[in-house]
């Protein structure tokens, strides 16, 4: 059965920094994209960062030049470093693993975790 576990989150006061991580487990065929999403309350969930196995990476542009996102493709591992901390950025942050269905990953279907909370004070 494949899990995506995050952790990581918390509070932080604005100017400040956290570390989020996740972990995919379960997939023979390993992962594809990794990458983070993030929703306020009230708001619909967004995309905040992701990292494919081969190293592309992808941002919003609201967190370009803040956050960086990284991996660790032997421990199906995506990590996301978040400097410079907005209230803005307060949401609860998801992982989303797209676990490979076949060799070579021509198939995959996307698997998401519970959430971790991030709140950023002012």
């Amino acid at each position: 059965q494949v899990q995506v576990a995050e952790s990581g989150g918390g509070l932080v006061q604005a100017g400040g920094s956290l570390r989020l991580s996740c972990t995919g487990s379960g997939s023979a065929y390993g992962f594809n994209a990794m990458g983070w999403y993030r929703q306020a309350p009230g708001k619909q969930r967004e995309l905040v960062a992701t990292a494919t196995s081969s190293g592309n990476t992808n941002y919003a542009d609201s967190v370009k030049g803040r956050f960086t996102i990284s991996r660790d493709n032997a421990k199906n591992t995506v990590y996301l470093e978040m400097n410079s901390l907005k209230p803005e950025d307060t949401a609860v942050y998801y992982c989303k693993a797209r676990g490979c269905l076949n060799y070579g990953c021509y198939v995959g279907s996307d698997y998401w975790g519970q959430g971790t909370q991030v709140t950023v004070s002012s």
